[in-house]
């Protein structure tokens, strides 16, 4: 007798989507982090999995408090979960969403204050095509204005659901 195969993940790679209406592959969403700071955006795909470079060696914390107990180099963070998708327009960013989250360096150590959940429910509706920006500020949406037009002059125009939610 055969075993049967418990849950399994199904990722589809290097498909354009034609014909699979619905269907959202995880190489097209891309981490665009934001140090509010320098305001700076830069895109690094180890965020999928947790393990872009503002994250790594963190011990992190859900309650702000503990993090900032000690004083240290505090960086705040804006991670925007950007969804690509086609269609006769051509490639346009079909959700974005964004998320905080907090870094402290304290000598070697770096603590951080981030709600998972957040983060994950973020990218969650980035890839169902939603719009949630309300966590930045104006000088932060300009920043990734100036970046996507930047990054992709033809996927920023044919955006135009992202342009009236940023009511550009």
């Amino acid at each position: 007798m055969s075993k049967k195969p418990g849950f399994q993940f199904n990722i589809i790679k290097n498909d354009e989507l034609d014909g699979h209406k619905g269907a959202m592959i995880i190489e097209d969403v891309a981490p665009v982090y934001i140090e509010l700071t320098e305001q700076k955006p830069f895109v690094d795909m180890g965020g999928l999995h947790g393990r872009a470079k503002p994250e790594k060696a963190v011990k992190w914390f859900t309650n702000m408090d503990e993090v900032l107990e000690e004083d240290g180099e505090r960086k705040d963070y804006n991670l925007i979960w950007m969804a690509l998708d086609k269609d006769d327009r051509g490639v346009y960013y079909s959700g974005v969403t964004s998320c905080y989250f907090m870094t402290n360096k304290v000598g070697r150590r770096r603590l951080g204050y981030k709600m998972m959940h957040e983060h994950v429910n973020s990218l969650d509706h980035a890839m169902k095509g939603r719009y949630r920006l309300e966590e930045l500020d104006d000088k932060t949406k300009a920043s990734l204005i100036k970046f996507l037009k930047e990054r992709d002059q033809v996927a920023w125009e044919n955006s135009t659901e992202l342009h009236e939610y940023l009511n550009v």
